[in-house]
């Protein structure tokens, strides 16, 4: 019992990535609310951030920086660090572009509704 105990805590990171990721993907699938759905890939976005970093991290080691004398010691990658911060500068910009689409979307049609949105283009075609 105690075993499963610590492999639930020693996992916490992966389990909690995957239960972000599954909690954005059914606010877009289920939502048709434009901004919810928005919010829904930012939650998707925040697990995969999450599930790199945690790959990342190695228990009881140290931040690289290199001291004198430090002897053999056990580091934690920066790798996936330095990725996962061009990946959420890159997610804000998405988000913002996202944010811009949407509003002239509701100058446009009125609402940000993609079910009324539908309605009213279905009298209209694209050619």
């Amino acid at each position: 019992m105690m075993t499963d105990l610590n492999s639930i805590i020693d996992n916490i990171n992966y389990i909690g990535a995957f239960i972000l990721f599954i909690i954005g993907l059914y606010t877009v699938l289920t939502h048709s609310n434009l901004l919810k759905k928005i919010i829904g890939v930012n939650i998707m976005e925040t697990s995969i951030f999450l599930f790199f970093v945690s790959i990342g991290y190695v228990k009881g080691a140290k931040a690289p920086i290199l001291e004198s004398g430090s002897g053999e010691l056990i580091y934690v990658n920066p790798l996936p660090s330095a990725m996962i911060l061009t990946g959420i500068v890159v997610a804000v910009s998405i988000t913002a572009y996202a944010l811009s689409i949407i509003v002239k979307i509701h100058e446009a049609y009125g609402t940000i509704d993609l079910d009324e949105i539908m309605e009213i283009r279905g009298g209209q075609t694209n050619e």
